[in-house]
């Protein structure tokens, strides 16, 4: 080698010394403290395994540091390293090529916290998205953002549990106008009428609580997210409707709540499934409305009287559970006892009295009174209460003949009615009658006494004349 060639390659390698220190300032004032030297950057990049600025076969050239300058614009995805966490809160980042960004505190996560430490550790690597070029650089070249590429991700996710039908679990964050907004790391939104299979009025009853969900409609673009509970509960109500119905027994006794009171009957839930009471088969009894015998939230037995699988209909019987009322009638109500009872109906043959809850018997018309009656609205009337006796018992045909007139003596009954005329005739006025016997009482006058009298007066003027 002649001299000339070992005096260029001296100066080869004063240059890039020289390069290296300045390189060493640089990454010293970018990405170290501020009382780190530059012979302490070097003595770090000499551990390194890429030592820049040092000449040798390890030797990284100046050519070779400016190609890991890569060209960021805003929009671009990268890699960084997390540096240091400012006064501000703000999170620095190595980027390469040393271009640094920032990113501040609004644009770390989507949760709260109460320090950037909470999220990110010095040396940590992570992905952020570019957002814009800084003009004053002396904090860094770019404004950078964690929490858009952590919800990137997050709206990936939510789109292929979507796409597959998944069941998502999240907090709700709070109640806003028409619904709730629950916390996936974006924000979703459930409509009040998606909360619950019914109308809720408060909805402040479900903050800050975690429940289960489906996602309805989702349009990452928009950011839009709609959620729903709703279809989760329905979608459990059946499957316990179903298992209901596989276990209802036509004949059985099942413990059930009145949840629903209508005009015709009262809706049972068994076992999770709602099952009908009819009117007629909720007492013995007549009634005029469910709400004569039930209310909202009893605890009734019922017998299971008829199932349809396929229309998910149960026809129920209050009443089947209940003694019945024709038990022991026979001694209750034996022929020959008096009672008292309700008139319910009157027909043109009769009238049907009830004389105990669920039981009526019927007086004929003949059995109303000793006396002819044209119609039996001439001795009683619906809803009137009067004293009956019973004639008969029929338990098994479910049948009293019951009888009023038998309360009172047919001799009494016709001395009644004899009296009744007579009474009526001293009510008139009395008018002495003439008598036509020779034999009355002097005073009496006799028709010949009238006549003659008449006569003789008749007589007298024609003389005259």
């Amino acid at each position: 080698m002649t001299e000339k060639e070992n005096s260029n390659n001296v100066e080869n390698e004063e240059v890039t010394n020289e390069e290296a220190v300045e390189t060493a300032n640089e990454q010293v004032q970018v990405n170290s403290p501020a009382d780190t030297s530059p012979e302490d950057v070097i003595a770090d990049n000499e551990d390194a395994d890429v030592q820049p600025g040092v000449a040798g076969d390890q030797a990284e050239s100046m050519s070779d540091v400016m190609r890991d300058v890569v060209d960021i614009t805003p929009g671009d995805l990268v890699k960084g390293e997390v540096l240091a966490i400012d006064n501000e809160k703000q999170v620095i980042v190595g980027l390469g090529g040393g271009q640094e960004g920032i990113i501040p505190p609004r644009e770390l996560a989507g949760e709260r916290f109460d320090h950037p430490s909470d999220i990110v550790t010095v040396g940590d690597v992570i992905d952020v998205v570019v957002l814009r070029d800084i003009k004053d650089k002396e904090q860094g070249s770019f404004i950078l953002s964690k929490k858009r590429v952590d919800q990137r991700k997050i709206w990936e996710e939510l789109q292929d549990k979507y796409n597959n039908n998944e069941v998502i679990e999240a907090p709700v964050s709070k109640v806003v106008k028409g619904g709730l907004t629950v916390d996936l790391g974006v924000r979703g939104f459930v409509p009040a009428s998606q909360m619950d299979t019914s109308f809720v009025s408060d909805l402040n009853q479900f903050e800050g609580q975690t429940y289960e969900f489906k996602i309805i409609e989702i349009d990452p673009n928009e950011r839009q997210l709609i959620l729903s509970r709703k279809v989760l509960l329905e979608k459990e109500h059946a499957a316990e409707r179903e298992e209901a119905l596989d276990n209802l027994e036509e004949g059985s006794v099942v413990s059930g709540e009145v949840v629903r009171l209508t005009n015709f009957g009262a809706f049972v839930n068994v076992g999770g499934v709602d099952g009908l009471v009819h009117i007629s088969e909720i007492a013995h009894e007549r009634i005029d409305h469910p709400k004569d015998k039930l209310s909202k939230g009893d605890k009734v037995d019922v017998k299971v009287l008829k199932v349809d699988k396929e229309q998910e209909r149960i026809s129920l019987s209050i009443k089947d559970t209940l003694p019945g009322p024709w038990d022991n009638i026979e001694e209750e109500l034996a022929p020959g006892t008096v009672t008292k009872g309700t008139v319910k109906r009157v027909t043109d043959f009769g009238a049907f009295v009830e004389v105990k809850p669920g039981v009526e018997g019927l007086v004929h018309i003949s059995e109303m009174a000793h006396k002819h009656v044209e119609t039996p609205h001439e001795v009683v009337a619906k809803d009137e209460e009067i004293d009956v006796k019973v004639l008969s018992v029929n338990p098994s045909e479910e049948r009293i003949s019951l009888s009023i007139k038998a309360l009172t003596d047919d001799n009494e009954s016709n001395q009644k009615s004899k009296e009744e005329p007579n009474k009526k005739q001293e009510d008139k006025p009395s008018v002495k009658q003439p008598s036509l016997r020779d034999d009355e009482e002097d005073g009496a006058f006799t028709l010949g006494d009238q006549i003659g009298d008449q006569l003789s007066s008749f007589m007298n003027n024609d003389d005259e004349e």
